[in-house]
C-alpha cells in the first residue's frame, strides 16, 4: 500500500514535470498592441463633440484609459473614490481619443445624455497598423432649440476655478445645460466645497452653465434640504434643525429652497410638512434614482398640491451617490450625471438670471428620458404652461393639450396621462389609434369648471424612464386649487407626521446622528404653529 502511494506520487511528479517542460519549451505568440484612433462627431454640427465612452471585451471592462480621458476627483463623502473613470468604468472625452489595444474584438459604447441615441459598436483590432474610426452621435430631440434647457439640480463635486473646464466637459458629454454643484453638509461637517456662490461661482460656455447651491441642512429626522440660485451659502451650525431660518435667508439671497429625494428618504416628508405648510418651501425633487429603480415618486408631491400649496418639480442625479442606469452600463446601481434632470422653459437666451427666474416661476418638467409638451388654453385663448396660474370664472371651459416624445427603440413611450387632483382624467397608450411609442398626444376638454384644481401631465417609457410636469394651477373666482375630497385625509396625515417629529424629540438618544432632541423647544414651537395652520385649513376647507 505504501509503495503504491509512492509510485502514484512519482508518476504525478514525472507527468507534471513533463507538462511543465513542454509548456516552457513552447514559445507563445505575442502581438504588439495596435493603436486605435477614435473621433466622435455631432451629426448636426459635424464637429467633434464631448461624449461618454465605455470599452469592454466579452462583457468585461478593458482596464486601459486613454490620456485624453477628462479627469476630475470625485467620491462619496468627498473622498477620492474616482478620478478619470466613472462609477460604471466609462470615461469622458472632449471629442476624440487614442489607445493601444491588443488584437481582439471589443465593444464600444458611446453616448451623450438623454437627448442623443446611444450606440454600441464592435471594434476589431488586428495585429499591426493603426485603426481609425469616426462615429457620429445623432440626436432624437433637441430641447434647447425649443427654449427648454435641461438642469441636473443635484451634483456633488468639489471644484476650484481650475476644474471648471473639466467639469464642463463632463456636463457637455451628458448634454446637461445647467449643472448645479451642491455643497453638502450635515450636523458636523461640510463637503464638496465651491470657491464662490451666485454670479461669482458661475462658469458658462455657450448653452452650458455651471452654478452652485447647497444640500444643507441634512438630518435623519427631518430630511435633506437643498437650495439653488442664492448669491451665497447659508449654514447655521448652532441652530441646525431650524431649517426655516436657512430657507428665509436663502430667499433673501435670491434663491429657492426645496426638499431632496422626493421627501421619501430620511423622513423628508416630516420637514416638508413642517416647512411647506408655513410657506417656506418652493420645490420638491420629484424624480431621482436614490429610492429605487422607479425614479418618479409622487405621494408627498400630491399631498402638498392637494392642500393647495404650489411646488415646483425639480430633479437631479445626486452624483456620485445615486443612480440606476438602464442601458448605460452594468445592471448594478451606478450614478451618472444627468440621469435625472429637469427642463426649464426660458423665454430668451440661457443666462444665469434667466434660468433662475424661470425656475422660480415653475416652468419645469422632470424627466429621465421622455419629453413632455404640456399646456392649457381657455375659451378666450389665454394659454398656460407648467407653473402658471389660470383664474377662471365659474362654468368657463378649459382645453388641456399634452404631447409626449420618445424614441421607439431607446425611449419607448408606454403611457401618457393627464392628472388632476391626483386622478387620471385622460390617458393614451401606443396601442390607441394614431399613437406610437415615439409620440403620444392627448387633448382633454374640461367643460363648465366649477372649482379650482391643479392639473399636470406625466408619462412613462422604458425601464426607469418617466417624466412629470409642474402643475398648471387653475383657480375659480380667485379661490384655491386644493382638493376638497382628499383634504381631510391629508390634514390628518399632516398631524401624524407632526406626531412623529414629537416622538423624535425624546432624548437624549444614544445614536450620535440623531440630534433633534437638542432642539426640542424650538421645534415644538414650530409644531404648534403648524397645528394652528392645520386648524385654519380645516375651517377654510370645511373639514371635520
Amino acid at each position: 500500500m505504501h509503495r503504491s502511494w509512492q509510485l502514484t506520487i512519482w508518476l504525478f511528479l514525472v507527468l507534471s514535470g513533463f507538462h511543465l517542460v513542454r509548456a516552457q519549451s513552447t514559445p507563445e505568440r505575442t502581438y504588439k498592441p495596435s493603436r486605435i484612433e477614435v473621433q466622435i462627431l455631432d451629426a448636426t454640427t459635424k464637429r467633434p463633440t464631448p461624449a461618454r465612452i465605455r470599452i469592454t471585451q466579452n462583457g468585461r471592462v478593458v482596464p486601459l484609459l486613454p490620456t485624453e480621458a477628462v479627469a476630475v476627483m470625485y467620491g462619496l463623502w468627498d473622498h477620492e473614490d474616482g478620478y478619470a473613470y466613472q462609477p460604471d468604468s466609462s470615461f469622458y472625452v472632449a471629442g476624440k481619443f487614442t489607445l493601444n489595444l491588443p488584437p481582439g474584438t471589443y465593444q464600444l459604447a458611446l453616448s451623450r445624455g438623454n437627448e442623443y441615441l446611444r450606440q454600441q459598436q464592435e471594434l476589431v483590432v488586428r495585429p499591426g497598423g493603426a485603426v481609425r474610426k469616426t462615429y457620429t452621435l445623432q440626436r432624437w430631440v433637441n430641447m434647447a432649440t425649443r427654449n427648454w434647457y435641461s438642469t441636473d439640480g443635484h451634483i456633488h463635486i468639489r471644484r476650484s476655478p481650475r476644474e471648471n473646464p473639466l467639469i464642463m466637459t463632463w456636463l457637455q458629454a451628458e448634454d446637461v445645460n445647467v449643472g448645479a454643484l451642491l455643497r453638502m453638509g450635515d450636523f458636523w461637517e461640510t463637503y464638496y466645497p465651491q470657491y464662490a456662490y451666485g454670479e461669482k461661482g458661475n462658469y458658462q460656455q455657450g448653452n452650458y452653465l455651471l452654478t452652485t447651491g447647497q444640500e444643507d441642512p441634512r438630518t435623519p429626522e427631518l430630511g435633506h434640504a437643498f437650495a439653488i440660485g442664492a448669491s451665497n451659502r447659508v449654514r447655521q451650525r448652532d441652530r441646525y434643525y431650524f431649517f426655516d431660518e436657512v430657507f428665509d435667508k436663502i430667499h433673501q439671497l435670491g434663491g429657492l429652497t426645496g426638499y431632496a429625494h422626493q421627501a421619501e428618504t430620511f423622513h423628508g416628508y416630516r420637514g416638508l410638512i413642517l416647512d411647506g405648510l408655513r410657506g417656506k418651501v418652493d420645490a420638491l425633487e420629484l424624480l431621482q434614482f436614490c429610492v429605487d429603480e422607479q425614479p418618479l415618486h409622487t405621494e408627498h408631491y400630491y399631498h402638498m398640491l392637494d392642500l393647495g400649496i404650489p411646488l415646483t418639480a425639480t430633479a437631479g442625479s445626486d452624483f456620485p451617490w445615486c443612480g440606476q442606469d438602464h442601458g448605460h452600463g452594468p445592471p448594478e446601481r451606478t450614478s451618472r450625471i444627468g440621469n435625472a434632470r429637469f427642463y426649464t422653459f426660458i423665454n430668451g437666451p440661457l443666462t444665469y438670471q434667466n434660468w433662475r427666474k424661470a425656475v422660480q416661476t415653475g416652468h419645469t418638467f422632470v424627466s429621465s428620458g421622455p419629453i413632455l409638451d404640456f399646456s392649457a388654453t381657455t375659451a378666450d385663448r389665454r394659454k398656460a404652461i407648467p407653473g402658471d396660474q389660470l383664474d377662471l370664472k365659474r362654468t368657463d371651459k378649459l382645453t388641456v393639450t399634452v404631447h409626449a416624445y420618445g424614441h421607439a427603440d431607446q425611449v419607448p413611450l408606454s403611457a401618457l396621462e393627464v392628472v388632476s387632483h391626483g386622478n387620471v382624467i385622460g390617458r393614451i397608450t401606443p396601442t390607441d389609434a394614431g399613437q406610437s411609442a415615439a409620440h403620444l398626444s392627448l387633448d382633454v376638454s374640461l367643460e363648465s369648471i366649477q372649482r379650482g384644481q391643479w392639473i399636470a401631465a406625466r408619462c412613462y417609457a422604458g425601464p426607469g424612464q418617466a417624466a412629470h410636469t409642474t402643475p398648471i394651477y387653475v383657480t375659480v373666482d380667485g379661490g384655491s386649487f386644493h382638493n376638497p375630497e382628499t383634504a381631510p385625509r391629508y390634514l390628518d396625515l399632516c398631524e401624524k407626521y407632526l406626531t412623529e417629529i414629537e416622538q423624535a424629540l425624546t432624548g437624549p438618544r444614544p445614536e450620535t446622528e440623531l440630534q433633534a432632541w437638542k432642539y426640542r423647544d424650538g421645534l415644538q414651537t414650530r409644531i404648534v404653529e403648524v397645528r394652528r395652520i392645520l386648524d385654519d385649513l380645516r375651517k377654510k376647507y370645511k373639514t371635520p
